[in-house]
């Protein structure tokens, strides 16, 4: 019961410090963080979460994943031993202590630190799939446990310890080589002609000093290969840049061009690349660029999306002077 108090405790201590640092100092960065755990409960939405949870990597994790940890046999290993650990766990707990074990103490708290680390990664993965990159290794780290002579010293007693962890391993790797053998088969090359048609079109008809905007990872590309300056780039997780992508990604909302316009040249931009399958894809109900503005710009909602006005005729905001396949750039006069 102490434990559990302390527990309890040191969980509403590191909250609450966190929660006063981030506000003396101003810290904005993680603020993201808690409405993404919102919507997942309570279905919160603003642009922000959308763009977040409108994405595969951070919704739930898809029921392959358990499915392929249990086939490869991860799973029931790392079931078996958490089992095991519960169970020494509650036994060290009883006035009467086990014979093959003489203290309470002969039960290593790691062994305590690894199930509930493995339980937290769980949770995690659960909530955004993304985060399974965490409990992956950590079922692995787990499933190793078998050759703990501390959690199945008892076992081995009856059976060598080489022979069932050679048992484990060749029955894991019936499927683990089909894997393998998957993955190898995987040939190819990447290819995005439209892309590169783009990048070498800014090297030739820009200047150095050039600002771009558009969708976050094509901003990478051209920061990459053109070294031209780019307003935002894929690290939402700043939030200054969240601030400036929201105002590069308006052009994906039902807001007027001149209100648009004008937000884009407090920021210094000369040219925007509008990609029309931002305006026209979705992901799922609810995740195109146009209805995730809907959530945030409810007095626009119901007119036409900019980007596909600006598709048909940019004039006289701005003024067309690249356009191929997937990309169209915007050059953006000055007023």
């Amino acid at each position: 019961f102490v434990q559990v108090i302390e527990g309890c405790a040191w969980l509403f201590g590191t909250v609450t410090l966190k929660c006063l640092t981030s506000l003396a100092f101003g810290i904005a960065d993680d603020a993201h963080i808690g409405n993404i755990l919102k919507s997942k409960f309570i279905g919160y939405k603003d642009f922000d979460t959308l763009m977040y949870t409108c994405a595969a990597e951070f919704d739930f994790m898809e029921k392959e994943t358990p499915v392929r940890y249990t086939k490869t046999l991860l799973l029931p290993v790392v079931l078996v031993v958490f089992g095991v650990i519960i169970k020494r766990v509650s036994e060290s707990l009883l006035p009467q202590i086990p014979k093959y074990c003489p203290s309470v103490s002969c039960f290593s708290s790691q062994l305590v630190y690894h199930a509930l680390q493995l339980l937290a990664f769980s949770v995690l993965a659960i909530l955004i799939m993304r985060l399974k990159l965490f409990l992956t290794p950590h079922l692995c780290v787990m499933a190793s446990l078998m050759c703990s002579k501390q959690l199945f010293g008892w076992l081995f007693c009856k059976i060598q310890p080489k022979t069932l962890v050679f048992a484990i391993l060749a029955l894991m790797a019936i499927e683990g080589s089909a894997n393998l053998q998957t993955q190898w088969n995987i040939m190819g090359e990447f290819s995005n002609l439209p892309q590169e048609e783009l990048l070498e079109w800014i090297k030739v008809s820009t200047r150095q000093d050039a600002v771009f905007a558009g969708a976050m990872p094509t901003m990478a590309s051209v920061k990459l290969s053109t070294l031209r300056p780019v307003v935002n780039h894929p690290h939402y997780e700043d939030a200054g840049l969240r601030a400036r992508t929201k105002v590069v990604y308006s052009m994906y909302s039902r807001k007027p061009a001149k209100e648009v316009k004008r937000e884009l040249i407090k920021l210094g931009v000369n040219y925007y690349i509008l990609e029309e399958s931002l305006c026209v894809s979705r992901k799922k109900p609810g995740c195109s660029m146009p209805e995730i503005w809907d959530v945030e710009d409810p007095v626009n909602s119901g007119k036409i999306p900019l980007c596909t006005l600006m598709s048909e005729d940019s004039r006289p905001y701005f003024i067309t002077v690249f356009e191929n396949s997937n990309y169209r750039v915007l050059k953006i006069p000055k007023e």
